[in-house]
């Protein structure tokens, strides 16, 4: 089986690079084809990204608490490129203050992102959601 292809970076004008390079470097070594676009990425780089690497997910991770503002719109752009299939992802501190989490998921899950994650998810969990989340979705994708 051929690795999957993921784009992940780090969304908005936020730039926290640590846990950007972690990321790339987890899911690389778990078999995953990543392009990690760094940080400060605008919704187009993310949807063109995906476009030109047949990604599978998008991966978008905010640190600065303003991932709300920066990722509005981002699911519906998503389809209007056609990327109906590639899941969409957002994990990170979110929002400013100090909301619980799952008020948070259903924010950004009601904006149409297919899975939400605290800043303190388990990296491998992730994994495992990603690759059933992968299979399930197989038969919509190449």
């Amino acid at each position: 089986m051929k690795p999957e292809n993921i784009v992940l970076g780090v969304i908005g004008y936020d730039c926290h690079s640590v846990g950007n390079k972690i990321l790339e470097v987890f899911f690389a070594e778990k078999g995953f084809n990543v392009t990690n676009l760094g940080v400060m990425v605008s919704q187009e780089e993310f949807l063109n990204a995906a476009l030109e690497t047949d990604a599978r997910a998008i991966m978008v991770s905010s640190l600065y608490g303003h991932g709300e503002i920066d990722c509005e719109g981002l699911p519906q752009k998503s389809k209007e490129k056609g990327l109906d299939d590639t899941l969409l992802y957002v994990g990170g501190n979110l929002v400013v203050g100090k909301t619980p989490f799952a008020e948070v998921e259903k924010k950004f899950k009601g904006m149409g992102f297919d899975r939400v994650f605290s800043a303190d998810v388990d990296l491998e969990k992730v994994v495992e959601i990603l690759r059933q989340d992968l299979e399930k979705f197989a038969g919509k994708t190449s």
